[in-house]
């Protein structure tokens, strides 16, 4: 079970190894969103996302003969290149389930660590069967993106330092939104503010067709997407919510919040404008909601978490041209 001391506990493996991102604001974001928005540029994380956090988190934690034997994930891209890095300086063995529709800059990254990559057709196969096979007949440790509890905890330690960042602001009662897919930045997020800063409420932010996790806080229980429809939020696909987040998101999480792939695409112009980032579809998400969703969100300052910047020149130079005709 994931708590504030196992979320302590990883902040001790990964410090000195990860990199205390800045919270960041801008006059213009600010005016845009009409409240004051503070951003957590988890893009400049190493790796380009937040998932370096989660990955070391595992990894170190792990006995050395189960390094020694290597490791197997299964992710979008984010998970996967956060994994074979961290990996390469345990010098584990790794191998990478990876779609072979995900970003080419995702897969190329992940294989210049040094990972073997093995691609799916994510809307035929299942990548959990080929994971947990291939796992059983190679003795490989399989270390899942979201349904690990040493992963949540690395990602919990993003609540610690937006605790200690926003000690400087006059916070009484705030929304922290955060991107979600599987839920696990969400949950460990989540566990950690609920200890240290319980004015700070995680919002769970998703692309429309892909809003399982919002659908199952209405419901309260773990709904699956459809998956027939398409969304540039590669990172955050994910067809229902984790087995071991979902029940922490019940029990601190707020109401999720929907935006369309149009809004993430000017959402990602705004970023790279304003705060001279680059972001990802996946990682924008939460700040689009901030800047589309204003009216769903109460209060004069909202917390966002730019979780990733792993996008291609393709989509990057398509998010540019959107803000222009809009």
């Amino acid at each position: 079970m994931v708590s504030i001391k196992s979320i302590y506990a990883a902040d001790e493996r990964i410090r000195g190894n990860i990199r205390d991102t800045p919270l960041l604001s801008s006059p213009f974001i600010d005016k845009i969103a009409g409240r004051e928005v503070l951003i957590k540029a988890e893009c400049l994380q190493h790796t380009g996302s937040f998932k370096f956090r989660g990955a070391w988190s595992a990894i170190s934690a792990l006995k050395k003969e189960q390094q020694k034997k290597g490791i197997i994930a299964y992710s979008s891209g984010n998970h996967a290149q956060a994994i074979a890095a961290v990996a390469k300086v345990f010098s584990c063995p790794v191998l990478i389930i990876m779609p072979f529709d995900a970003p080419k800059v995702k897969i190329e990254n992940t294989k210049s660590y040094g990972a073997e990559v093995i691609l799916y057709d994510r809307l035929k196969e299942s990548r959990e069967e080929i994971g947990i096979s291939i796992a059983k007949n190679r003795g490989l440790t399989l270390i899942k993106p979201y349904d690990n509890e040493n992963v949540i905890a690395g990602q919990g330690t993003i609540g610690l330092e937006l605790a200690s960042q926003v000690s400087k602001y006059s916070i009484k009662n705030a929304d922290v939104l955060v991107c979600c897919g599987g839920g696990g930045l969400t949950a460990g997020v989540s566990i950690a503010l609920a200890e240290v800063a319980p004015y700070l409420r995680v919002r769970p932010c998703e692309p429309r067709y892909y809003d399982d996790t919002s659908r199952s806080l209405q419901s309260g229980k773990r709904e699956v997407n459809i998956g027939s429809h398409s969304s540039i939020c590669d990172a955050i696909l994910t067809p229902t919510p984790g087995e071991l987040t979902f029940p922490i998101l019940k029990e601190f999480a707020g109401k999720g919040l929907v935006v369309s792939d149009l809004e993430v695409l000017i959402t990602i112009a705004y970023v790279f404008k304003h705060l001279k980032l680059i972001v990802e579809p996946g990682g924008a998400v939460a700040l689009a909601s901030a800047l589309f969703r204003k009216d769903q969100i109460k209060g004069d300052k909202v917390v966002v978490v730019l979780t990733g910047g792993n996008t291609d020149v393709k989509t990057f130079t398509r998010a540019l041209s959107t803000l222009e005709n809009s």
